[in-house]
């Protein structure tokens, strides 16, 4: 268990039913490993919502509207018809370089992996991509790093909501709609 997880305990203490996936089905469908943290997040906390404005995607979430596969077909459309007319974030122009969501806002707002040629999973970083425009912000952190700084204050987004995180932290999962 990683230090972030356990940080993450401290925030919203763990669901009792774990979740559980087939991993190498899921990567076989994306076509990619994941990180090894966003894999023992979901097993625990499954697709959740954190402060009433970030989603965790997860794979065959009980709510479609945040199944992490869906969002990935969706997310790699759009981008590549984005960069048609937009500029590619520094981060983007090395070959082979792409982003993956794991999560998104009620804003709108996308988290991504940013997956770079010879790093395993466990290296990625994340990348943050405002609702509607083309500010990008890049954070040398693990998802659930990202995600238990953010909850704590220790990482600030100029692109995520101010009011995020709430003073009173709020959990729970994502149950179908």
């Amino acid at each position: 268990m990683t230090n972030a997880l356990t940080r993450l305990f401290e925030i919203a203490p763990a669901p009792s039913e774990a979740c559980q996936k087939d991993w190498e089905e899921v990567e076989r469908t994306l076509g990619i490993e994941l990180p090894a943290d966003y894999k023992e997040l979901i097993h625990v906390y499954g697709g959740s919502n954190w402060d009433d404005y970030l989603y965790v995607l997860e794979p065959g979430c009980p709510n479609a509207n945040y199944d992490l596969i869906e969002w990935a077909e969706g997310q790699t459309e759009d981008l590549e018809g984005l960069w048609e007319f937009e500029k590619k974030p520094a981060e983007l122009e090395v070959e082979g370089t792409r982003v993956v969501p794991w999560a998104t806002t009620d804003n709108g707002e996308c988290l991504y992996w940013l997956v770079r040629p010879g790093l395993e999973p466990d290296q990625w970083t994340i990348m943050v991509n405002e609702a509607r425009g083309d500010r990008w912000e890049h954070f040398p952190a693990s998802c659930t790093q990202f995600l238990a700084s953010s909850l704590t204050g220790e990482l600030q987004s100029n692109i995520l909501s101010p009011s995020f995180p709430l003073a009173t932290h709020e959990f729970r999962q994502l149950g179908a709609v």
